[in-house]
């Protein structure tokens, strides 16, 4: 589980990878896994108590369940339904390298993921910070920003911060915009303001997330639950393994 380096990831990928990546596909990649659970795990409120299902663990990383989205054969499924609807290899590569990067980092909570689906529904999973999605949106949150989780975020924020000057217009449309075909397809559709939104929104959200939910779980959560960057953490967090 991640809050925010599903959002950033792709960035990052673009930045060290250039051409080879389109951005657009990479998020879209990155944000498939969750899709079709996440908004059922939470419920539709911000407390959790409305949770849609009994069992948000099974659902989301399980089997029975739509665990499967959180396999590397998910990723290739998709990314080769991309190749054959757009005949284009990059792409599909940047859907499959977003994918399996949401997959990967979701490893690292003490649920992990079925990585090697359908051969096994064994799950990876190495409990550097606790799963608490079954608690609900609010608990959950407190418990990965108090937790080495808000860690993990942060590192991708500063590591994307490091590269700023790919948000610049200039670097839009002289390196981003000529090398991917989705950019020019939308020129003709949209503004350049547009445009710019457009590509920053993910990166915009991702570092917003990390600060107002870091605002969340330390200040309007009244301190009830200090920094825990123990291995694990966080210790009152009960824990939740694999389903």
């Amino acid at each position: 589980m991640s809050w925010a380096a599903h959002d950033l990831e792709p960035y990052l990928f673009r930045a060290k990878l250039g051409g080879i990546i389109s951005l657009p596909l990479c998020l879209l990649g990155s944000y498939s896994p969750d899709i079709l659970s996440k908004w059922a795990v939470y419920g539709l409120d911000f407390t959790g108590d409305a949770k849609l299902v009994s069992d948000p663990v099974q659902l989301h990383r399980g089997f029975p369940g739509v665990g499967f989205t959180h396999s590397l054969s998910f990723g290739i499924l998709c990314a080769a339904i991309v190749l054959l609807a757009s005949r284009n290899p990059m792409w599909a590569f940047s859907f499959l390298l977003g994918a399996w990067a949401h997959v990967f980092s979701d490893t690292l909570d003490s649920v992990g993921v079925m990585l090697l689906w359908p051969l096994t529904d064994w799950h990876l999973h190495f409990d550097v910070w606790q799963y608490v999605g079954q608690a609900g949106r609010k608990e959950d949150a407190i418990a990965y920003y108090t937790s080495l989780g808000g860690v993990w975020d942060i590192l991708w924020a500063v590591w994307l911060g490091m590269h700023w000057r790919m948000f610049t217009a200039y670097h839009f449309h002289t390196e981003i915009v000529p090398r991917d075909s989705f950019w020019r397809w939308m020129r003709t559709r949209a503004s350049d303001a547009m445009m710019l939104t457009v590509y920053r929104a993910s990166a915009f959200f991702g570092i917003a997330s990390i600060i107002g939910w870091y605002v969340w779980a330390l200040l309007v959560n009244d301190f009830q639950n200090a920094l825990d960057w123990s291995l694990g953490g966080p210790q009152w967090a009960p824990r939740q393994g694999p389903p």
